[in-house]
């Protein structure tokens, strides 16, 4: 689904089904959401345990992305729980196959 390049996109994750929501904007989608299931900066995602990419929207440019970022963020949340449900009805981690799963130290990261 998405390649090692950089990819601009808007996304949401969340803590769970109908959990806590995130909303980014990233260049690199890949790299980022790697970050968010890492817990490797603080912040808003990792404070509430959001983990799980349920929502996402490629864009050809930052500023296209960063607007609808922006818009999305001012929705009300049954907007974005209907925006999310018309593509992911199942609140499936769109990303689980994206990275190989962790040994050692952090396998810890694999249980639900």
């Amino acid at each position: 689904m998405v390649g090692q390049d950089p990819w601009i996109a808007v996304y949401i994750l969340a803590s769970g089904r109908n959990g806590t929501l995130y909303t980014g904007v990233t260049s690199a989608l890949q790299k980022r959401i790697l970050q968010h299931k890492l817990g490797t900066f603080e912040g808003f995602s990792k404070t509430y345990g959001c983990k799980a990419l349920v929502w996402y929207e490629p864009h050809p440019t930052m500023p296209a992305a960063i607007e609808r970022e922006k818009r999305i963020k001012r929705w009300r949340r049954d907007w974005k729980l209907a925006l999310i449900e018309a593509q992911n009805p199942q609140w499936r981690d769109l990303a689980e196959d994206w990275f190989e799963a962790p040994e050692g130290p952090l396998a810890w990261m694999q249980r639900p």
